[in-house]
């Protein structure tokens, strides 16, 4: 059975996202701590799965989030920008001068190599998105006037703050109210929780949003930190070995939450920090999708796979309605975005369909 999609012609939009987006600052092949440049990108993980689905896909996405109005600020809506997405609901904070009470959120993140995995530091105290509480964005409007095929937020953004966790509340019923899909990726960060109750609060916040969310994706780790799900036979890299054990995982999941229309994951074995396998694997309905194994996948920046395989994933969905052709493309997408810098897609419509019917990297002139 396919997912019950509101019609395209009755929404402005296919996708819209909630959370925050931050300005990555990248040494390249530097460490954080000796470099002497960074390049900057922005991003988050709610934001690039609306970033792909516009700039790859070319579907009608947009973001709610909020930033400060100073020229870090501006720099980031132009970031956002140029990639497509709108910008109709972003919500601007007057800028105190120093970051005192309000600032944009910083994200300084080394690639990894080899034997040397990539690192992330998060400098999002006091951030403009954190700020943001229920009330601060009209759902009705949104979701009913102007109408969105698919919603999108995280676990990241959740954990942000109290009034993030129940703004994330807030929006996921009001989208389904208006029968908007939603999805939600449970992208467990303890470095975000560890201050405000760590792990148990997690589960909390997380159990009470999964009682209304249709797509629910994330890996292993995700499921038994935030929804206190656990399975033998499940190491912490989910090889494609261990498919079995996810499988179950999700028979348990679905069990306790039975509006879940659809569960996925990616299922990544870590052999370096520069070569991994890849795959996905989708649960739809009572039954399970594997996608293309991508064996000895060379990666030249891993932060955003997980996104753009969500937006893969979401835009299988809105054109096909069905989980086989969905999965397939997100892992492809989700491949192709690791061979490229910054944390969103640099791939197109074309080479996505190309890799997920099997072509190769042979040089195209």
């Amino acid at each position: 059975m396919s997912l019950p999609l509101r019609s395209s012609s009755e929404c402005a939009y296919d996708c819209i996202s909630l959370g925050e987006i931050m300005l990555r600052l990248d040494p390249g092949d530097c460490r954080i701590s000796t470099a002497r440049r960074f390049d900057v990108w922005e991003g988050g993980g709610e934001y690039n799965v609306s970033r792909g689905l516009r700039k790859c896909f070319g579907l009608r996405t947009a973001a709610c989030t909020a930033f400060v109005d100073n020229p870090v600020g501006r720099l980031l809506e132009n970031l956002v920008l140029q990639g497509g997405v709108s910008m109709d609901f972003v919500q601007w904070r007057g800028d105190d001068g120093i970051g005192r009470s309000v600032r944009n959120g910083l994200n300084f993140t080394e690639r990894g190599f080899g034997v040397r995995g990539a690192i992330g530091v998060s400098d999002r105290g006091h951030s403009a998105a954190s700020q943001l509480k229920p009330g601060d964005f009209d759902w009705d409007h949104i979701f009913g006037r102007l109408g969105a095929r698919w919603f999108h937020t995280g676990g990241i953004f959740a954990a942000l703050s109290e009034s993030a966790a129940e703004l994330t509340i807030e929006a996921v019923q009001a989208a389904r109210g208006h029968g908007t899909i939603v999805s939600y990726d449970l992208n467990y960060r303890p470095s975000l929780w560890k201050s405000i109750g760590g792990i148990q609060r997690a589960r909390e916040v997380n159990r009470e949003i999964a009682r209304h969310v249709d797509v629910m994706l994330g890996n292993e780790e995700d499921f038994t930190a935030c929804l206190g799900v656990e399975v033998e036979g499940m190491d912490e890299h989910l090889t494609r070995i261990e498919a079995a054990a996810f499988r179950r995982m999700i028979e348990r999941v679905v069990a306790e939450y039975p509006n879940f229309r659809a569960v996925a994951t990616t299922l990544r074995r870590v052999l370096t920090a520069s070569r991994n396998d890849w795959s996905a694997i989708c649960w739809h309905e009572g039954a399970f999708y594997e996608s293309h194994k991508y064996e000895a996948l060379e990666i030249h920046d891993r932060v955003g796979g997980g996104d753009s395989f969500a937006s893969g994933l979401i835009y299988g969905f809105l054109t096909s309605g069905e989980a086989g052709p969905a999965v397939d493309y997100g892992a492809a997408h989700g491949a192709l975005a690791m061979t490229t810098p910054g944390d969103t897609s640099m791939a197109t419509l074309k080479e996505v369909e190309n890799l997920k019917s099997g072509g190769s990297a042979r040089v195209v002139r």
